[in-house]
């Protein structure tokens, strides 16, 4: 029987005892794909679920997996502003310095969305700032767009 649908609401609602008896039945559910390409870990990240974050990579959750537009879980929290989440990621080996479809990285949306504290936890974790997306625009310029002086600021220190 096929419980991925089952195993994907069960990520939304945030209900770790069930995805782990799921798992347990079905460990290949850990790879398996939404309608939208998203992975298990990055729909668990996405809905701020510390705890089943940390389920699934211990269950075995490829960290960098990409969706269906190239986002990974990291990149994912950098725009909602999970910092918990986004060192949890980052501690366990995410890449910092991934590209979507886009172009974008993890820097660029903390920069996008002024998520100061995640933006100096991606660059104190190796983060290039000089990264530039499709648009070849850097998380500075991005900051500057947003007219965000703490970003800028923060981007400044690394530019050189």
């Amino acid at each position: 029987m096929d419980n991925t649908e089952v195993f994907f609401t069960e990520i939304r609602n945030g209900n770790e005892k069930a995805v782990e008896e799921l798992l347990l039945e079905q460990p290949k559910l850990i790879h398996a794909r939404d309608q939208r390409g998203s992975t298990p870990l990055i729909l668990a990240t996405y809905y701020e679920h510390l705890p089943l974050t940390t389920l699934l990579l211990a269950n075995g959750a490829i960290i960098d997996e990409q969706d269906g537009s190239g986002n990974t879980a990291l990149m994912g929290v950098c725009f909602k502003g999970f910092t918990a989440i986004a060192k949890k990621l980052i501690d366990a080996g995410a890449n910092v310095n991934q590209t979507n479809a886009m172009g974008a990285t993890c820097l660029i949306y903390a920069a996008t969305f002024n998520r100061l504290e995640i933006a100096a936890l991606l660059l104190d974790n190796g983060a290039n700032p000089k990264t530039k997306d499709a648009r070849g625009q850097t998380a500075y310029d991005h900051a500057k767009m947003q007219e965000s002086k703490p970003m800028m600021q923060l981007l400044e220190k690394y530019r050189q």
